[in-house]
């Protein structure tokens, strides 16, 4: 397993990677520019949180370790791990159904509240990372 030591950086692919599940007191990282926008991470061993331009993104609970992210206009993809199972919320387009495939199952359509969140469960402790992908359905 990895952890980002930096909190939040930029991969070479163009994505983004953030959190640090190791760390026993909370540390973050502001005003981190990716694309022209401005990322927050908040992050240690009980929570993961990641806002773009001072709009929430991500959550986990416990915290977890975010590799890959990708935005798109339609979902997100991204990667995960962390030393036990998840709890993640992400914001996307209010009432809009999507997609969500965990480590290519799709574990079925998924509609957002009125706030545009989307909250799942991931299984961490018996694998060393989760794909996880969330598209809207037309």
């Amino acid at each position: 397993m990895s952890v980002i030591k930096d909190l939040i950086c930029t991969e070479a692919d163009g994505g983004i990677s953030f959190g640090n599940y190791e760390l026993e007191q909370k540390s973050k990282r502001s005003d981190f520019e990716h694309k022209g926008d401005l990322y927050k991470v908040k992050t240690f061993r009980e929570i993961t949180r990641l806002e773009k331009n001072g709009a929430f993104v991500y959550e986990s609970v416990p915290g977890t370790t975010v590799t890959d992210l990708v935005i798109f206009d339609g979902g997100m993809t991204f990667t995960v791990e962390g030393p036990e199972d998840a709890q993640i919320t992400v914001e996307l387009e209010a009432e809009t159904e999507y997609k969500v495939i965990v480590d290519s199952v799709n574990v079925g359509h998924m509609t957002t509240n009125l706030g545009g969140k989307l909250s799942f469960s991931v299984e961490l402790e018996q694998a060393d990372q989760v794909k996880v992908e969330i598209v809207r359905v037309n």
